[in-house]
């Protein structure tokens, strides 16, 4: 198997050790993926269902346990999200969501993600959330390590050290169109154990950028924001969310730096 295969896995378990652990299920296949850099996944199966396996490569147990608690608020209220379903030793079985990762975006696709997000919105608006302390230091991470290692990017990224997020609610924060599953028009979202405090224009923002609305620039941000404010907790208007793109594309672009090691993968959010 090739390396770029284990991309999503670092803590490697055989389908004999799974079934150990979880024995009630009687898994029959165990795939590794190739998404993901930080936290192991699997996709594995029974005879007749399927599942995504986690196991996170991280010391975040309280985070864990808010993201379990957050896909469970969100599913009670209509969302299609994934929730985790069972755990033991350090392993996560969640739903596997139907369908597939869009990969040529049209409208159907922008005004499913608009609804989506204006609902998760109104629902996580109800809660408190806390600092995000965690995300700020991130990009200061991050800063530190190209500046050190690419200073020609450092130049473009500088302006993010001043990164902070108003606290509007809890956002998903990472709305790219691999964090997303479609079965025909209907849509459903994966990977929340990132969210944390932040602004609805930024997590608008984020999925435009993810869902390659600027190459479609007014026509996609239209289409998103005319489904959005039908039903968000408040509306945007399109000069905060155009703003918040820029942010945005370059906070990933820097993460991609620093994750990949390399310029390539940030090239394409920044062009």
């Amino acid at each position: 198997m090739c390396s770029d295969e284990l991309m999503g896995v670092k803590t490697p378990i055989s389908l004999k050790e799974l079934n150990e652990i979880f024995p009630s299920y009687g898994f029959t296949k165990l795939m590794p993926t190739s998404s993901g850099i930080i936290d192991t996944t699997y996709i594995v199966h029974t005879d007749s269902t399927g599942y995504i396996l986690k196991r996170y490569e991280r010391d975040i147990p309280h985070k864990i346990e808010l993201d379990i608690q957050l896909l469970n608020q969100l599913k009670s209220a209509g969302l299609n999200v994934p929730v985790c379903l069972d755990s033991k030793y350090g392993w996560f079985i969640y739903e596997k969501l139907i369908g597939k990762h869009p990969i040529n975006v049209k409208s159907y696709h922008i005004q499913a993600l608009a609804r989506f997000m204006a609902k998760m919105h109104k629902e996580t608006s109800k809660g408190k959330c806390r600092s995000n302390i965690i995300l700020e230091d991130e990009v200061t991470e991050s800063l530190k390590y190209v500046k050190a290692n690419f200073f020609g990017y450092y130049k473009r990224f500088e302006f993010l050290k001043n990164f902070t997020h108003k606290h509007d609610a809890i956002i998903h924060g990472d709305i790219f169109k691999d964090n997303t599953i479609f079965n025909g028009k209907k849509i459903g979202v994966i990977d929340f154990i990132d969210s944390s405090c932040g602004t609805f224009a930024y997590d608008a923002a984020v999925a435009l950028v993810g869902f390659d609305a600027r190459g479609h620039h007014n026509y996609f941000i239209n289409l998103f924001l005319k489904n959005y404010n039908q039903h968000a907790p408040r509306k945007l208007k399109k000069s905060e969310v155009i703003e918040k793109m820029k942010t945005a594309a370059n906070f990933f672009a820097l993460k991609r730096v620093h994750e990949y090691k390399n310029t390539k993968r940030a090239r394409e959010l920044l062009t």
